[in-house]
């Protein structure tokens, strides 16, 4: 039994709105040519367009305003992934709350067209709160009810439940980490759920309508409690032989006589005495293992005293620093004073272990303090590598106005590259109502200094100015949603949609195609935009229609960019960072593997900008030329060069794939398809859309590399030369990025508080799963063999010769 079931939230201690995740619709939905629905036989069926109305009910009565999701028309397959925060709070709530849930379809005319509603109880029997995902049965054509108890219970009733309702119920208390995973045993169990589900969908057809909602998890359960109400009250003990769980409040304390014993020691160790104390061999032998630890690993109890023991002779080993800090009794005045007064005079650490200094590890703000005073070293190109941590690194400050906050404003004021980022990353955490105040703080220091700056000798812009330009690129942004809104609600086609845009670029907004001052581009704000170009404006075929915006630039160039609104980008964001990290890293020992990391910035919570590179999706250049060498023949021919193309574009292409297959790894990527991984024509291979990371995949049984057979089938099979050169740059690249483990563990570990789904849902098992791929127990050598062998299971799992359950990878990609 883990720990964690001795440990409970109660509800009237948690002072945060009520969040959950309205997610999709399952089932048919009924004929849209009902007698009911006003519309003749003979005309032709509309499409239904679709809203959920959630609304909390408190002891029968309705608590608070309704709420609605956005419209959502992409059927078959209603999909609003949307959260939805409510204004009442948890601490609220009563043991009989819940919420009605009522899906509506505007597209009836007038009236809006009740689809049906179920209502849900916000905890259960037990008075824990609901967790996770909950799948409810629609009561067709009735409202949600929410009086007390209810006439439209979502719950599907006992004697009706099946054996998909009994999976689907041990499946979420998988999710939610209540079953232990077992690897091996998981694969096969699910495979055999999929085809149960199948065989029930044919065996009870689509009659009932389900609407899947997803409630949010707390670190531990949630048990209802009344505010001021007396929880030590000894429970009565049932007659049954039912597992009683005890709260008990000493676990996970530290143990009393452990600690006294090892201040004890310490204060033997205190004074001047053992500064000329050296380590013996086989003691010089476990603090050099010591030092190579990952950021990640926490010291036992024996190796913080001896890196406390030896901590004169260790200050000229600059590795050595962020273990020592971890070893100190900072609630110790004396041990603390001490500590700092060496870190002072301790060799100067390099940037990438000063980031370690500002994670939520160290409290201290001395330490704190002293990381920033390293990160003034940086250069602004290497600060910018890292601004996107270094913001989300403020949630771990004592105080709002922090010297990691002064730091960032203070350097941000010399480059207005900087500038632009640093208010971006830092206006999307304004929505974080835990964090929002201490965001604000940062944003108006900003502000304020930067109004006050002077204009510069060479005609530069005095800091007035410079802020309203940072200022129009958020109004741009605000008018481009208002177009988005605007397309959207034209009914018809894709191309009608295109015409729309063109048409209110041309006429109503044609202030958007040349601005009355140039506008730093929020993507690169050291290129100045001068207008939307209408005629080479699109839209994208997608369920969101984003837009596909050309910009004049102040120089007489275009900067082309796709504009999202409805979808978080902020995890793409992270990834792409992480891209253009590497690559620089890579670009630092001569390895250019020719990667694409194409810009992409959040403007907010379901809104951003992501540069448009000119080029097309595997899935269409194997439907219009059935290959990729056929495709490359067209851009690159050469009679005398390998497969008909230039030797140069073949080599592009075999180290853009090498790159990015070493990097999906690591980061594990996940949900990889035709679709999105794109080919440029001068041979450049390159991923987007990364909605699954840290080894989350919505696909079953994913292969180790993200390597589909059409991309080793370009290099000439697994046989050919240039398949050895592709794993040769695989395995280099793989030996160079393990060198900078401790970097790319310690940037995640910053945005441990982030609101990124995909780390949010469980940051320390995301960040450990991320140093598991770095194989940091073997050297260079062993990682060669290692990695070679990942490439070959992969690849072999691809072709028809394998058995049948390796050959599962294969199915991966259809």
């Amino acid at each position: 039994m883990s720990s964690n079931e001795f440990r409970f939230f109660l509800s009237c201690d948690i002072n945060l709105p009520v969040t959950f995740r309205v997610d999709r619709l399952e089932g048919t939905l009924p004929s849209t040519n009902s007698p009911n629905s006003g519309i003749d036989s003979a005309t032709e069926e509309r499409k239904a367009e679709l809203y959920v109305e959630c609304a909390l009910y408190i002891d029968g009565a309705p608590f608070g305003l309704p709420t609605k999701t956005r419209l959502e028309s992409a059927g078959p397959l209603y999909c609003w992934n949307e959260l939805i925060t409510l204004s009442t709070k948890y601490r609220d709530l009563t043991a009989h709350s819940q919420l009605a849930l009522t899906v509506w379809d505007v597209s009836c005319g007038k009236d809006d067209g009740l689809i049906g509603g179920a209502t849900i109880l916000l905890f259960n029997n037990k008075m824990q709160l609901k967790t996770g995902k909950q799948k409810l049965r629609l009561w067709l054509g009735k409202q949600a009810d929410g009086s007390y108890p209810t006439s439209t219970p979502g719950k599907v009733p006992r004697h009706e439940r099946g054996e998909l309702e009994r999976l689907e119920k041990l499946a979420n208390k998988y999710e939610r980490g209540q079953i232990q995973p077992v690897d091996w045993l998981d694969r096969l169990t699910f495979k055999a759920m999929e085809k149960i589900k199948e065989r029930e969908s044919l065996k009870n057809g689509s009659s009932n309508l389900y609407l899947v909602v997803d409630f949010c998890s707390f670190e531990h359960r949630v048990v209802f409690q009344e505010s001021g109400a007396n929880f030590l009250l000894p429970s009565p003990i049932a007659s049954s032989n039912e597992l009683v769980i005890v709260w008990d409040p000493e676990v996970g304390k530290i143990n009393p006589s452990e600690h006294k014993q090892l201040k004890l020691a310490r204060s033997l160790t205190r004074g001047i005495i053992d500064r000329d104390l050296k380590p013996s061999s086989n003691e010089r032998k476990i603090i050099q293992r010591i030092l190579k630890y990952p950021p990640t690993r926490a010291l036992s109890g024996d190796e913080r005293q001896l890196l406390w023991k030896f901590r004169f002779s260790l200050m000229s080993e600059k590795r050595a620093l962020t273990k020592f800090l971890r070893c100190v009794e900072w609630s110790d005045v004396q041990e603390a004073k001490q500590a700092i007064e060496l870190m002072g005079k301790w060799e100067m650490i390099d940037v990438c272990d000063a980031l370690e200094l500002l994670s939520p590890l160290f409290e201290s703000e001395e330490v704190r303090a002293y990381a920033v005073s390293v990160l003034e070293r940086a250069d602004d190109e290497e600060l910018q590598c890292y601004l996107l941590q270094l913001v989300q690194a403020l949630r771990f400050e004592r105080t709002d106005k922090s010297r990691l906050s002064q730091f960032l404003v203070q350097r941000s004021l010399r480059n207005i590259e900087l500038a632009s980022f640093l208010r971006w990353f830092v206006a999307v955490e304004l929505h974080d109502p835990a964090y929002a105040k201490r965001f604000y703080s940062t944003y108006e220091f900003l502000e304020e200094n930067m109004i006050k700056l002077t204009a510069g000798v060479n005609g530069e812009e005095d800091g007035f100015k410079k802020w309203q330009s940072l200022v129009r690129q958020t109004e741009l942004t605000a008018q481009l949603c208002s177009i988005m809104r605007d397309v959207r609600n034209v009914r018809g086609n894709t191309q009608k949609k295109i015409e729309k845009l063109r048409q209110l670029l041309s006429g109503l907004l044609s202030e958007l195609t040349y601005f009355d001052e140039p506008i730093r581009s929020p993507l690169a704000p050291s290129v100045l935009i001068t207008g939307i170009v209408p005629s080479e404006s699109s839209i994208f075929k997608s369920a969101l229609h984003p837009l596909r915006l050309t910009f004049r630039t102040a120089n007489g160039g275009q900067s082309m960019v796709i504009f999202k609104k409805g979808d978080d980008i902020r995890q793409d964001q992270l990834v792409v960072q992480m891209v253009s990290l590497m690559d620089r890293l890579l670009k630092l020992e001569n390895l250019d593997l020719h990667l694409t990391p194409y810009k992409v910035l959040a403007t907010g919570q379901d809104e951003g900008m992501l540069e448009f590179i000119p080029s097309r999706s595997l899935a269409q250049i194997l439907s219009d030329h059935r290959s990729i060498i056929s495709y490359l023949q067209k851009f690159h021919p050469d009679e005398h060069g390998p497969f008909g193309i230039t030797a140069t574009c073949l080599e592009t292409f075999i180290k853009s794939c090498a790159g990015y297959s070493v990097i999906t790894y690591i980061l594990g990527i996940g949900d990889r398809h035709l679709d999105n991984l794109l080919l440029r024509d001068d041979g450049r291979l390159f991923h987007v859309d990364f909605g699954f990371i840290l080894g989350r995949d919505p696909k079953p049984f994913p292969p180790p590399m993200k390597l589909c057979k059409e991309m080793v089938e370009a290099m000439g099979g697994a046989e050919s030369q240039y398949y050895t050169r592709f794993k040769s740059y695989c395995c280099e690249a793989y030996n160079i990025l393990r060198k900078s483990s401790n970097l790319i563990l310690n940037l995640f570990h910053l945005m441990a508080g982030s609101n990124i789904p995909d780390i949010a849902s469980d940051p320390e098992k995301g960040i450990l799963k991320l140093q598991e791929k770095f194989r940091l127990d073997l050297d260079d050598e062993a990682c060669i063999h290692f990695f070679q062998d990942l490439i070959n299971e992969s690849v072999s799992a691809l072709f028809p010769q394998m058995v049948e359950t390796i050959h599962r990878w294969a199915q991966y990609w259809r």
